[in-house]
């Protein structure tokens, strides 16, 4: 009877990996805001992203590929194996942030965005580009050149644009960590909020 048991129990230990693998993947490449820094991973706003896309027909896989202190450059050279090993069908590209807290040239951050959506693109995948405005350390000119980016990457790309994933948070009080620059757990829904009307179309679209 153990033997019958067992062998009866080897088809669904086959086939679990299987319906893992059939199911579609959303890859995250973002930084520490969307790395949870700060607060417990399972609170931030990828995994709460996760947990609701767990919940449709058919749940989605969601990778979060995000790293604290990434840049646009660093998840440029990235960007190509997380697609050969995940094979998306959906890349969410959150980065930008740490290249204007570090004084890098607008033109290079778009430049290295603008190759990323491409590559991304190249492997199947359709992308959602998600904003960030940077404070105005670097002068006012400086922090609106960084944010126009990404609105002309959208419009030259033809790729949906969420303007600033800390819309509603950045000013508003107990949403930001004590460093003013990381969003506390109570902000991480309302970040979801922001990314979901762009993001749930390309779901759809995947379906």
């Amino acid at each position: 009877m153990l033997l019958i048991m067992a062998c009866l129990a080897l088809p669904i230990l086959a086939i679990a990996p299987v319906m893992a693998m059939d199911r579609p993947t959303l890859l995250v490449l973002g930084d520490s805001l969307s790395a949870a820094h700060g607060i417990p991973l399972e609170a931030g706003w990828v995994a709460l992203l996760a947990d609701r896309l767990e919940r449709r027909d058919p749940p989605w896989r969601v990778v979060n590929a995000s790293a604290g202190g990434e840049t646009t450059r660093g998840g440029l050279s990235r960007l190509p194996a997380l697609l050969q090993r995940h094979e998306p069908q959906v890349v969410v590209l959150a980065l930008g942030g740490n290249d204007g807290l570090r004084g890098i040239s607008p033109d290079e951050a778009r430049d290295n965005l603008e190759a990323l959506v491409g590559t991304a693109r190249k492997a199947g995948a359709r992308v959602l580009l998600v904003g960030i405005r940077v404070p105005p350390n670097l002068g006012r000119r400086y922090a609106e050149r960084f944010h126009g980016i990404y609105h002309q990457l959208a419009e030259s790309q033809d790729v949906p644009l969420v303007p600033f994933l800390l819309e509603g948070v950045a000013l508003e009080a107990g949403m930001m960590q004590p460093d003013g620059i990381h969003p506390t757990a109570r902000a991480q829904a309302r970040m979801l909020d922001t990314v979901w009307p762009e993001l749930e179309p390309l779901l759809d679209a995947q379906d």
